[in-house]
């Protein structure tokens, strides 16, 4: 299974900025899809995750109000809109894709099976 990030720039704090993941070799529709991020520095973090159907989303305190996952399983692409821009929202974004948790969609990055290569989103202030 690959994962392919994309979307990733320059921006200014307020604007927006929206990140694809296209997926290939697997059945899109049977995995949880995730973003995380990392910051330099830091450890890798749960950005948002979204269901098998859709239907549910979840969001990191710090993004919450500001992002919005979907995904499209006909396209086998996942996204990120990431509104209201902050400084400190810089990161290496990532998606990733699980394939066996049941239920709610898991904020560890451990559960996680693959990996996309990675999209920096530098903010400025």
């Amino acid at each position: 299974v690959q994962l392919q990030a994309s979307g990733g720039g320059l921006v200014q704090a307020g604007d927006s900025l929206g990140l694809s993941c296209a997926t290939s070799g697997g059945t899109f529709s049977t995995y949880v899809m995730a973003w995380f991020r990392q910051a330099p520095g830091k450890e890798r973090e749960f950005v948002a995750g979204v269901s098998r159907s859709g239907s549910r989303t979840y969001y990191a305190d710090s993004v919450k109000g500001r992002f919005t996952i979907s995904r499209d399983n006909a396209k086998n692409t996942v996204y990120l809109q990431m509104n209201s821009l902050k400084p400190e929202d810089t990161a290496v974004y990532y998606c990733a894709a699980d394939r066996t948790t049941v239920g709610a969609v898991s904020r560890g990055a451990r559960e996680y099976d693959y990996w996309g290569q990675g999209t920096l989103v530098t903010v400025s202030s």
